[in-house]
C-alpha cells in the first residue's frame, strides 16, 4: 500500500487527514502531506510517463512559484499571469487548489452565463431555423449564423479553456472542484494533474456536424483534461464527472442529442508518455479519445499511454478509443450498462493495446463480447480478463475470443508489444473491484 500511494502511510490514507502536528492549510501554510504530494514525482517504471527523462511536474518550484489558488484569477495568475501566454512558461511552478474554481467566473467573480459569451449575432433558435436539415440539408453549415457560432466558440474557448505550461504540478487540497473549465496541456510536457474533481466542462455552442454518421450527430468543444502535442504527463486521482448537468439530461434537436461535452481525458496531436492511474470516471458519455485522426501521419510512434487502477463508473464509451498508440491498460475496474451503454475497448487505426487482468462488472443485458468494438484496427493483445454479469458469479472471460466468435473480421490476438514500464506486478483480476473501489479518484489522498 505504501508504494501505491508514494510513500504516504497507511494510517494518514485511513484517517483522511494530515498528522495532528500539521499546520492549517492556508496561503502559506500547508500541511507536510499537502507539501509532500505536491513535490511528488512520478515513481520510476510507473507506465509510459515514467519514460524519457521521468515526470517531475513542478517539483523544483521556488517558494514564489508556489501558489495556493481559490478562483479562476488566481490559477491563472499562478500559472504566469497570462492565459494566452501561459502555455509557454517553463518555469517549475506547483499549484494547490483550495476549494471551487469555476471556469465562468468573470472579472471581480462575476457569475457569466452563455448567454454572456454568445457573439451578438448567435442564438440557438435562428441557428436550428436555418440548420434544419429538411431546410438546409446535409451539408455542413455555412454563412452568417455558423460563423457567429464560431466566434462565440472563440469568446467561450478564451473563458473557460485554463493553459497550463511545462514544468507545472496542480494538486487539489481536500474537496477541491474544477467546473466549467478545460485545462489544456498544449506543447506543455511534463506535467501532473492530481485530486481534483472534475466537473461539466459544458460546450455552449456545440456543432451541428450532418456528416457525422447516418443521422448526423452534435459535437461538442471541451474536455475536461486535454493532452496535445506533450510527453511525460501524469493524471493520478482525479474524478471525472458531468455532475448534475449530463448529457442525457439534454434536448433533441434535429432527432439527435444536443451533446454539450466532450472527452474527459483526451490525448491527441501527436502526445505521448502518459501515464492516467487512480482516476475515477462516473456518469460520463465520451471518456478518452487517444489518437484524433484516422490519418497516417505524425501520429505514428506516438500516443504511447498507461491506464491502470481506473474506476469507469456507469460510463458510456471511449474506455478508451486508441488510434495508432502503444496503450498499456490494466488492473482497471469497469461499472457498465444502462441502455445508452455502446463499448468499453476501442480498437482503432494501427493500434496497439495491450488489455491485462482488468474486471468488468456489468449488467445482464451486456454480452461481454461487446465490450471491445472495431473502430479499423486488427489486433491487440487481451487476457486475465474477469467479468461479473448481472447477479451471477464473476468468471474469467476471454474477451477476445467471445468478440471473435460474433463479429466480422477476426480481431488478431498480438497487438506486437510487451509492455514493460509498470511499477509493481500486476494484481489478479478478481482483488482489483477490492483494491481500486476504495482508492480511486480525488479526495483519496491525505491532503
Amino acid at each position: 500500500m505504501r508504494r501505491i500511494l508514494g510513500g504516504v502511510t497507511v494510517i494518514a490514507l485511513l484517517l483522511g487527514a494530515a498528522p495532528a502536528s500539521a499546520v492549517a492549510r492556508t496561503d502559506d501554510r500547508l500541511s507536510w502531506t499537502a507539501r509532500h504530494l505536491g513535490r511528488q514525482a512520478l515513481p520510476e517504471r510507473d507506465g509510459w510517463a515514467a519514460d524519457g527523462p521521468g515526470t517531475t511536474g513542478g517539483a523544483a518550484a521556488t517558494r514564489e512559484r508556489t501558489r495556493v489558488v481559490h478562483n479562476r484569477a488566481e490559477l491563472v495568475d499562478a500559472l504566469g499571469g497570462d492565459n494566452a501566454g501561459n502555455a509557454a512558461d517553463a518555469t517549475p511552478k506547483l499549484i494547490y487548489v483550495d476549494g471551487a474554481i469555476d471556469g465562468f467566473e468573470g472579472p471581480g467573480g462575476t457569475p457569466l452565463s452563455c448567454a454572456d459569451l454568445a457573439d451578438p449575432a448567435y442564438r440557438l433558435d435562428a441557428y436550428l431555423a436555418a440548420y434544419d436539415p429538411a431546410v438546409w440539408g446535409r451539408v455542413p453549415p455555412s454563412g452568417p449564423l455558423e460563423e457567429a457560432r464560431v466566434r462565440s466558440v472563440t469568446n467561450q474557448t478564451r473563458q473557460t479553456q485554463i493553459n497550463v505550461g511545462p514544468n507545472t504540478t496542480i494538486v487539489g487540497l481536500r474537496g477541491a472542484r474544477l467546473t466549467g473549465l478545460t485545462l489544456m496541456i498544449d506543447r506543455a510536457s511534463n506535467v501532473i494533474v492530481r485530486n481534483l474533481t472534475l466537473v461539466d466542462a459544458r460546450d455552449c455552442f456545440p456543432a451541428w456536424s450532418p456528416a457525422d454518421g447516418e443521422a448526423g450527430n452534435w459535437n461538442s468543444q471541451y474536455d475536461q483534461i486535454s493532452v496535445r502535442r506533450s510527453e511525460n504527463v501524469w493524471v493520478d486521482h482525479n474524478t471525472f464527472t458531468d455532475g448534475d448537468n449530463p448529457d442525457s439530461a439534454q434536448p433533441v434537436y434535429f432527432g439527435r442529442p444536443y451533446q454539450v461535452h466532450d472527452g474527459s481525458l483526451d490525448v491527441t496531436h501527436t502526445a505521448s508518455l502518459v501515464t492516467a492511474s487512480w482516476n475515477r470516471f462516473t456518469g460520463r458519455d465520451k471518456l478518452l479519445l487517444i489518437g484524433s485522426s484516422n490519418t497516417v501521419g505524425p501520429d505514428v510512434g506516438r500516443l504511447r499511454v498507461t491506464l491502470h487502477h481506473n474506476l469507469f463508473d456507469g460510463v458510456l464509451q471511449r474506455l478508451p478509443r486508441v488510434r495508432f498508440g502503444q496503450v498499456d491498460i490494466y488492473n482497471n475496474h469497469y461499472r457498465l450498462g444502462g441502455d445508452d451503454f455502446q463499448y468499453a475497448l476501442g480498437v482503432g487505426v494501427q493500434s496497439a493495446i495491450y488489455a491485462q487482468n482488468n474486471f468488468f462488472t456489468v449488467d445482464a443485458a451486456v454480452d461481454p463480447a461487446d465490450l471491445l468494438y472495431d473502430w479499423g484496427g486488427t489486433a491487440l493483445t487481451e487476457r486475465g480478463s474477469w467479468v461479473r454479469q448481472g447477479a451471477g458469479a464473476a468468471r474469467p472471460v476471454d474477451l477476445l475470443a467471445a468478440y471473435n466468435a460474433s463479429h466480422d473480421p477476426d480481431l488478431a490476438a498480438d497487438a506486437g508489444w510487451t509492455p514493460t514500464l509498470r511499477r509493481d506486478p500486476v494484481l489478479p483480476a478478481p482483488l482489483v473491484p477490492l483494491l481500486v473501489g476504495p482508492l480511486a479518484g480525488a479526495d483519496r489522498l491525505p491532503v
